[in-house]
């Protein structure tokens, strides 16, 4: 799920330590009973709108990496990128922010190595090749310039927390620790070098250069290998820059904050400063959080058959939808002119709501309820003829089936009442 290092801002890599949601992940690996609930975890954030539906998009969702989200999904990750970030810069009073373009036209100025993702128009490439006035050696030549001038795709946030070092360095007095801070897409080369399923490319591909590996050849010479398959990973940085003497206590004291949340000054001396270092990865984040909040109960109904109830109980802070409103027996023209209303006050107090009001189809409540449930719903509310009547609705709780009446005028203040405590758990 992330991964840290401390080291010298010299080339010199001092200590690295890796921890992988896969480690954090419960029902991947094992018995077929966790292969059978991993299966039903992806057909459910199928058919529920977090990931769109493809083999090849729930391979690239499997693999941690930036897929295609519905609009559960998309509101689940942002959830996660503003707990993530929230958590991030409100730890330390020295953490600041920066945001940086994911590609670079700088040169490749590393001793002349290609160790770098580019991005290249195909018909540019073309273009080149057919040049055939050109010699051998010629061509060779002007290819390899002209994807050394291709705009550079970054593999990760250090880089630019490292550009931005001299800078904020001055802006605090030359005052060591601080942190800089940063999300953003990365995007990472084919493991094999071959393009494989879920690649995306649109009107670009993406040259990789890396040592020892097969080239493509013209007319038996090495240019470069080129890969058509990206993989896309969002991540979260903190670089956190102190002092030599001070980088395994700081590196042991971001390790602990950092399991904790995923499970949940310089010294005037002439020396580099060291550099500790803790990336996230967004989408295996993402991944790990839906995994770990699927649970499954059986229950008889009152024909005594069997049924299994499915919830994707999410934290609250990241579930991506915190009420349904539905309409229970009435006038269904003025319930609706209530519910729009209801919708329209939480959507000021920055509450997500489910518009479930809007169903053009009687379903029954009990599905209904099902269906919220797989959704990940905190609470769904009811308004009825009675809350024409007398104020009141009904509202049921995800997590305990409970279902309570209380004025509609409440409804708000308790849904901000409940954040708010999940918020301070």
């Amino acid at each position: 799920m992330f991964s840290h290092f401390v080291k010298s801002a010299l080339p010199r890599c001092e200590f690295t330590f890796t921890y992988t949601a896969w480690q954090h992940t419960r029902g991947w690996c094992g018995a077929s009973t966790n292969l059978d609930q991993a299966r039903t975890l992806l057909q459910l954030i199928v058919d529920r709108g977090f990931i769109s539906p493809g083999h090849a998009n729930v391979e690239l969702f499997k693999r941690g990496t930036t897929c295609s989200y519905g609009p559960l999904g998309s509101e689940l990750r942002e959830n996660v990128l503003h707990q993530w970030w929230r958590s991030m810069t409100g730890s330390r009073q020295q953490v600041f922010e920066i945001n940086t373009p994911s590609s670079s036209g700088s040169p490749d100025i590393v001793a002349g190595r290609w160790g770098h993702l580019r991005i290249v128009e195909p018909d540019d490439v073309r273009n080149v090749l057919n040049e055939t006035e050109l010699s051998r050696e010629q061509l060779v030549h002007s290819v390899r310039m002209f994807l050394q001038r291709s705009p550079l795709l970054r593999t990760n946030l250090i880089q630019g927390a490292l550009e931005q070092f001299v800078p904020l360095f001055e802006l605090v007095n030359r005052k060591l620790p601080f942190g800089i801070a940063e999300t953003g897409r990365c995007f990472q080369p084919s493991q094999d070098g071959s393009a494989g399923e879920g690649s995306s490319i649109n009107t670009h591909s993406i040259c990789v250069f890396p040592e020892g590996q097969t080239c493509q050849t013209l007319n038996g010479e090495c240019l470069a290998p080129v890969y058509t398959e990206k993989t896309e990973v969002t991540h979260g940085s903190l670089v956190w820059f102190c002092s030599p003497r001070t980088s395994s206590q700081w590196l042991d004291h971001w390790a602990r904050q950092r399991l904790k949340w995923w499970r949940k000054s310089r010294d005037g001396q002439k020396s580099v400063a060291h550099i500790v270092s803790i990336t996230g990865n967004i989408d295996r984040g993402l991944l790990a959080f839906l995994s770990n909040s699927l649970q499954l109960h059986n229950r008889e109904d009152i024909k005594q058959k069997l049924h299994q109830r499915k919830v994707l109980k999410l934290h609250p802070l990241l579930a991506p939808v915190k009420v349904a409103l539905g309409i229970g027996r009435g006038a269904t023209m003025e319930l609706r002119q209530v519910c729009e209303g209801l919708w329209q006050e939480l959507k000021e107090a920055k509450i997500s709501a489910w518009p479930g009001y809007l169903e053009t189809s009687p379903v029954p409540m009990e599905q209904l309820n099902s269906k919220y449930d797989e959704m990940g719903v905190l609470f769904t509310a009811v308004i009825s003829e009675n809350t024409l009547e007398s104020g009141l609705l009904q509202v049921r709780s995800r997590d305990t089936t409970i279902k309570e009446t209380m004025h509609i005028s409440e409804l708000n203040n308790f849904l901000s009442r409940y954040i708010s405590a999940a918020d301070n758990m």
